[in-house]
């Protein structure tokens, strides 16, 4: 079985897209022999700037030989239909066969198709994958058609066998495949020629090109930590920016320089952002002060100086650099060192979205949502209120403008700096956090509130003005927004009436939409101090006899609220999924009243998935279910509804008897517990009805002949679907 390589040699291929290429090539090749008939055992991409390598082993030396059976028209058939089966199967009427079948003589036909050289497939395979590769963005050169990521200069594809190396013949647009390739474009530019992917793998080490981009990176980083151990540093770990430079070298030779030392004082994420962004350079950090104090640059050649004069010029670029973001640093502090008002003020002219307004407006409901949650973790109103006014106030800074990625980091900074409580500065970076499923959660009062504040704002901004995610598309990050919601409420163990602040918020966005009515104002207010949409909107009416403009709000809000909770709820069922807590059992306690508070949700959803887990409970719902379809259906046939209490005097059997007292003692436990939201023992009284249930249902003819019998025995089961459902909607429950 031969063994195939293929190298595809171009200009530099940007680092980004290496590894995805990569993949794309040995999924494209692969997938392409195999449904040519070519299996194999084992198949491999790696990549360096300047090539696409993909080596595959033990491949076939030649597809298959296929026989097909066509069964073809009756015997006896019109010659036009005959003649009609020759050329589809584009055999000769002498290699028909004739066969009795139970629907009379029929004509078969046998078609084999040879099996095709390896060569030749492999050829077919890879002329198409490179003609249709999905590279993010191509380009045509000179005057061929041929369209790659950069120009393709040459294709090594070779066979191997133990007889030794056979050449793909392959030509597109005038590149010729051969067994050639180049080493290192400076140190050994000269071509040579492989017979085997272990051979290719020698001499392109020789050739000063180390093919595999983990070694590039291995080395790299190994290289980095030991000079840094040196000088009684400390590498700062950058795992996207070391597969980044592995990217950009071939033949990887680690240098440390110096960082200027009026550049020392810069704050250490500002230097570790300028190099990594600008220069592609690692951080050294002194572990004593937290300073970066050096820097670590990758080049792809050895020199006579060993490197000297590419640290050089390093360092004036670094310098440079470095330069620009002193004078931002310096710039930003004088402002911040006056005040922030400036700085807030000018994010009145910057916008935010053209259907929700600007940075300003933003704030300014943020901040007044941040002060009525304030008491929820026992923040001061003002101080809340404050923090979320200055915590957006960092993107109007030169910084923030060069460095988008330090938005919040720098508020922290430059808020401090201006005189502010420390809890408030830390409002800044910690606000957008958490940013996904494993982002670290805040859990400082302030921080906790306007983060919440802020996602809410963005969720009900954008719902508002019916901006929603739709299938893949969330080109707002709502998702995030949601689970983000969800993380800060549950990791910080708070009671949050949900609904009441996303009707706030909607309003909010109404009121600046509806240009501030004094009316929506009132409206606003009474849902912070009193509740939900419906109470507070007839308050208002009340008490300005007629709501006037507010007539329009009193189906929409209500409905996006309704809407934008479910959001909430399906994100909950996907980030509880991981728990093993199942969908169904979410929506059976989504189903009970107070399921906008996420915390009281999740604590009933778990205790009633612990539960249903054990036989009792699983075996109850099956009781639950039963006895509900049972007066479900007498209900509809008799067009009453059996929920006026039964009577233990009527009961018969002891079996009946039982479940009269069980029911009882249940009830009793449950509303205590639910009283002191204690779920779990809820559960366990509910789960605790199995055994009286069972034996009820073993025991007992519900649809007795006699009538007085019969309804007391529906008015229990009335009263079993009572008490099961006080602790969640049982009926949601799948199975």
């Amino acid at each position: 079985m031969p063994d195939l390589l293929i190298e595809l040699f171009s200009e530099e291929i940007p680092a980004r897209m290496q590894a995805r290429a990569g993949e794309d090539l040995k999924k494209r090749i692969t997938d392409g022999l195999v449904e040519a008939g070519l299996t194999y055992a084992y198949a491999a991409a790696l990549s360096t700037p300047r090539r696409l390598v993909l080596a595959v082993e033990g491949l076939l030396d030649a597809s298959p030989t296929q026989r097909e059976e066509r069964k073809g028209p009756k015997v006896g058939a019109p010659e036009q239909a005959v003649e009609g089966f020759l050329r589809g199967a584009g055999i000769s009427r002498d290699q028909l066969e004739e066969r009795e079948t139970p629907k009379g003589a029929i004509y078969f036909a046998t078609i084999e198709k040879p099996g095709r050289p390896a060569a030749a497939i492999v050829a077919e395979v890879l002329e198409d994958t490179i003609r249709n590769f999905p590279w993010p963005k191509s380009m045509r050169w000179g005057a061929g058609s041929l369209r790659w990521v950069r120009p393709l200069q040459s294709i090594l594809c070779i066979l191997t066998t133990e007889a030794g190396a056979e050449v793909v013949p392959l030509d597109i647009d005038g590149i010729k495949a051969g067994d050639s390739t180049a080493g290192h474009r400076f140190m050994a530019p000269a071509r040579f020629s492989v017979t085997s992917f272990e051979d290719y793998q020698v001499k392109l080490k020789r050739a000063f090109v180390v093919l595999d981009p983990a070694e590039r990176a291995e080395h790299i980083w190994n290289d980095a930590q030991n000079m840094a151990f040196a000088a009684g540093l400390e590498l700062v770990e950058d795992k996207g920016l070391l597969a980044e430079v592995a990217g950009l070298v071939e033949w990887p030779v680690v240098l440390m320089g110096q960082i200027g030392s009026e550049f020392l004082d810069l704050p250490a994420e500002v230097l570790q952002t300028s190099m990594r962004e600008h220069q592609k350079f690692f951080s050294v950090r002194n572990p004593k002060t937290g300073r970066i104090e050096r820097f670590v640059t990758v080049a792809n050649r050895e020199t006579a100086d060993n490197g000297a004069t590419i640290l050089a010029g390093n360092q004036k670029v670094l310098s440079a650099r470095l330069a620009d973001a002193k004078f931002f640093w310096d710039n930003d502090l004088r402002a911040a060192h006056a005040g922030m008002d400036a700085w807030v003020q000018a994010l009145e002219n910057v916008t935010f979205h053209n259907k929700l307004g600007s940075q300003g407006d933003r704030i300014r409901r943020i901040a007044a949502l941040a002060r009525e949650l304030a008491p929820v973790v026992g923040a001061e109103a003002d101080q809340a209120e404050q923090a979320a006014t200055l915590a957006k106030a960092d993107l109007s800074s030169e910084m923030v403008f060069e460095f988008p990625e330090l938005q919040g980091l720098m508020g922290r900074y430059y808020i401090a700096a201006s005189g502010q409580d420390a809890a408030i500065a830390a409002v800044a970076q910690d606000h957008y956090s958490p940013l996904g499923p494993s982002d670290e959660v805040p859990t400082a009062p302030l921080s906790v509130i306007v983060a919440l504040a802020d996602k809410l704002d963005t969720l009900t901004g954008f719902w508002a003005i019916d901006e929603k995610p739709t299938g893949s598309k969330d080109p707002f990050a709502l998702r995030r927004a949601a689970l983000g919601v969800i993380r800060l409420v549950l990791a910080n163990d708070l009671r949050l009436p949900l609904d009441r602040s996303i009707d706030a918020q909607l309003l909010r966005h109404k009121y600046h939409a509806s240009n501030g009515e004094a009316a929506l104002r009132d409206l606003i207010e009474e849902i912070a101090d009193h509740g939900v949409f419906g109470a507070a909107f007839e308050t208002i009416k009340e008490k300005l006899g007629d709501a006037g403009a507010l007539e329009a709000l009193a189906g929409d809000v209500p409905d996006l609220s309704a809407d934008l909770l479910a959001f909430i709820h399906d994100r909950l069922k996907v980030f509880l999924r991981d728990e093993g807590i199942r969908h169904d059992v979410i929506d059976a306690c989504i189903a009970m009243a107070g399921n906008d508070d996420l915390n009281l949700l999740v604590k009933r959803a778990r205790a009633l998935n612990t539960v249903i887990a054990t036989e009792d409970g699983e075996n109850l719902v099956q009781g639950f279910k039963r006895a509900n379809n049972i007066l479900t259906q007498a209900e509809e046939k008799d067009g009453v509804e059996y929920s006026f209490g039964a009577d233990i005097k009527f009961a018969e059997a002891d079996s009946e008897k039982a479940l009269f007292a069980a029911l009882e003692q249940a009830e009793s436990k449950i509303n205590v517990a639910l009283k002191a939201e204690d779920f779990a023992a809820a559960m366990t009284a509910m789960a605790a009805l199995r055994a009286p249930v069972d034996a009820f249902f073993d025991q007992v003819q519900v649809n007795s002949d006699n009538q007085v019998v019969r309804r007391n025995r529906l008015n229990l089961l009335s009263q079993i679907r009572k008490v099961c459902s006080s602790v969640a909607d049982l009926t949601r429950i799948d199975g």
